[in-house]
C-alpha cells in the first residue's frame, strides 16, 4: 500500500481552510460594535469643548487657570498667544517632525514645552498632565479642518 507523502496530506488539509478564508471574505473590524448614539456623541463633544477653552485660557495666560492646574507657563510675562496671535499659528499639523530649534524629532507636545521653557522661561509641563492635554485640544481645535502634513516644515 502506497502512503500518501506529506504534501499531499498539507494540501488536503490547506486548500479548504484556505478556500474557507477567501470564501467568507473580509470582515470590517470595530473598536466599537455599535454607533454612538446622539447623546453620547454630544457628551463627547462638551467634554472636548471644555477641555478647548482651559486650553485657550493656558493659550492665552491666564494665570488663575495655571494656578488651579499647578503649572507656571512663564516667569516674562509672556504667554503664547504673545508669540502665537492664532494658535494655528503653531502649525500642529506638521508635527512630529525633525524640529531645528531642538535638534531632534519632536512632537508638538515638545515644542510647547520648548516653547515654555526657552522662550517663556516657564516650568516644563508634564507630558501627560492636564495642562498639556487641554493646550493641546486647544491647539488641534484651532486647526480643525486643516490637511495632516507631519514631518513639513
Amino acid at each position: 500500500m502506497k502512503r500518501p507523502s506529506i504534501r499531499r496530506i498539507v494540501l488536503g488539509v490547506s486548500l479548504p481552510a484556505l478556500l474557507l478564508v477567501v470564501t467568507s471574505g473580509p470582515q470590517p473590524a470595530f473598536a466599537h460594535k455599535a454607533k454612538h448614539t446622539p447623546a453620547q456623541l454630544r457628551a463627547f463633544e462638551q467634554v472636548f469643548i471644555e477641555q478647548v477653552k482651559v486650553g485657550d485660557l493656558l493659550f492665552h495666560g491666564d494665570e488663575a487657570t495655571q494656578k488651579r492646574l499647578g503649572v507656571t507657563l512663564s516667569n516674562t510675562g509672556m504667554a503664547c498667544a504673545m508669540c502665537h496671535p492664532y494658535a494655528s499659528d503653531t502649525h500642529p499639523y506638521t508635527f512630529p517632525k525633525f524640529q531645528e530649534q531642538v535638534n531632534k524629532f519632536s512632537t508638538l507636545r515638545d515644542m510647547i514645552n520648548w516653547c515654555i521653557e526657552k522662550v517663556s522661561e516657564g516650568e516644563r509641563i508634564e507630558e501627560d498632565s492636564s495642562a498639556m492635554k487641554a493646550l493641546e485640544a486647544y491647539i488641534y481645535w484651532s486647526t480643525r479642518g486643516s490637511t495632516l502634513e507631519p514631518g513639513t516644515h
